[in-house]
């Protein structure tokens, strides 16, 4: 006798329904032992979200399983960008769906977390699956490289802590496909401490997803200007080190009251080089500019400041001066670039001595300068100014009170003599009727 359509259960059913959905089994190959096992497969709708297909596989004669979850819905025309800010036990219980190829990141310990199978979590178990994952070599890292799994038992130990909830965190997601979900607290409304951000995907994601062709011409047009203010871009360089290659990551920073900057930072995992550099994204500005710094207090010492690859640095009363260009450049606080002074001057001392000094006499010269630096470090003495002088205008130096009078920085503003401009080449440059 045939049932009434009143009489037929749904096929799909929501997640939190009680009654029992109907769960489809299919005898599938183990690829653990080769022999047939067991596959079932439940299709499930999640509340404000969307169908999902839940498997589980289990072979009995080896006895392997696995569980994964996969969107019943089509891969989305655009990516997704979740971050999360996890305050309390509820966050930690939130639901999450991990597609294949998203990439889990944890901004606090600069981590990311690329994940190869789709998972149906929570957010804790999100953060213990990155530890159990972590811990599954770490017998055979103690033995063959004992350093390396304490450093890792130390990262665990983070992880753990974030567990712990004793400081807020935030958790991304980056989902390509856009069948990405966290569980939204305040469904139908927006959830506070959600951010969802739609991007396109890139040409290597699109391969990912198997919507391109690898033999196909990329076009690299992506994500233009939409994100990247947001995004790091990495790309491999020759470490000036060991000539291996290694990854340099760039990002564009907006500093206030200034301009946008090309932040560059190399890490070399071989042989542990590393080195950051900043570009201006402008060009030549019409005159050079010049900053004069009074370091008096502990204000002064924690002012940002935007050393271009353009300009020298002085401080008169201690007999320091540099040519334009040395230390390259750099984005620091007035701190940060006198240790980096200090540390050049311990290594390969780039500022100028002069050349009638013999190797014992510059020592004692380097020590003496090096004590001074201290000094001003240290507040001892308040009498020393930092001098940053740009003949490209693109180096910067915080004003305390940008909008008005700073009693202890001056900014001056000049004209460019003929030997900078021949310098920065651009006496014969032609920008008209070319």
């Amino acid at each position: 006798m045939e049932k009434s359509p009143d009489e037929v259960g749904p096929t799909v059913r929501d997640l939190d329904q009680d009654a029992a959905s109907e769960v489809v089994e299919t005898e599938s190959l183990c690829l653990n032992c080769r022999k047939n096992g067991t596959t079932r497969m439940l299709i499930t709708r999640i509340p404000f979200f969307r169908e999902v297909v839940i498997s589980s596989f289990e072979c009995e004669h080896c006895g392997f399983t696995n569980r994964s979850v996969d969107p019943a819905a089509p891969i989305q025309e655009k990516g997704r960008r979740f971050t999360l800010d996890v305050r309390c036990a509820k966050d930690l219980n939130r639901r999450v769906i991990q597609p294949s190829h998203s990439e889990i990141r944890i901004p606090s310990l600069d981590s990311s977390f690329p994940s190869s199978e789709s998972a149906l979590t929570t957010v804790e178990g999100v953060i213990t699956g990155i530890i159990d994952k972590l811990e599954f070599l770490q017998p055979d890292r103690r033995k063959a490289n004992p350093k390396q799994a304490e450093l890792i038992d130390a990262f665990i130990g983070k992880l753990r802590s974030l567990l712990t909830l004793k400081t807020p965190f935030q958790l991304e997601m980056d989902d390509p496909s856009g069948n990405g979900f966290i569980e939204n607290l305040h469904a139908p409304l927006n959830d506070p401490q959600i951010t969802c951000v739609m991007y396109t995907r890139t040409a290597e994601q699109d391969k990912l997803l198997g919507f391109r062709d690898d033999n196909a011409p990329t076009d690299d047009k992506d994500d233009k200007d939409e994100n990247i203010k947001d995004s790091v871009s990495t790309f491999q360089v020759t470490c000036p080190n060991c000539h291996s290659d290694c990854p340099t990551n760039m990002k564009v920073v907006d500093i206030p009251y200034f301009q946008e900057v090309v932040l560059m930072a190399i890490n070399c995992s071989l042989c542990g080089y590393r080195s950051n550099e900043v570009k201006s994204i402008a060009g030549i500005a019409e005159r050079g500019k010049q900053f004069r710094l009074l370091i008096a207090t502990e204000e002064d010492l924690s002012r940002d400041i935007l050393k271009s690859d353009t300009a020298s640095v002085a401080l008169p009363e201690l007999g320091i001066d540099s040519e334009p260009g040395t230390l390259g450049g750099r984005f620091t606080t007035v701190e940060g670039l006198l240790r980096l002074i200090k540390d050049q001057f311990k290594s390969m001392n780039p500022l100028l001595f002069g050349d009638s000094s013999d190797q014992e006499e510059k020592t004692r010269l380097l020590a003496v300068t090096c004590d001074k630096i201290d000094e001003v470090l240290s507040l001892i003495r308040k009498d020393a100014h930092l001098v940053l002088n740009d003949p490209a205008g693109n180096s910067y130096l915080q004003s305390l009170n940008p909008e008005g009078t700073d009693e202890r920085l001056e900014v001056e503003e000049y004209q460019r003599s003929q030997e900078q401009n021949e310098e920065l080449g651009i006496t014969d440059m032609k920008t008209e009727n070319y």
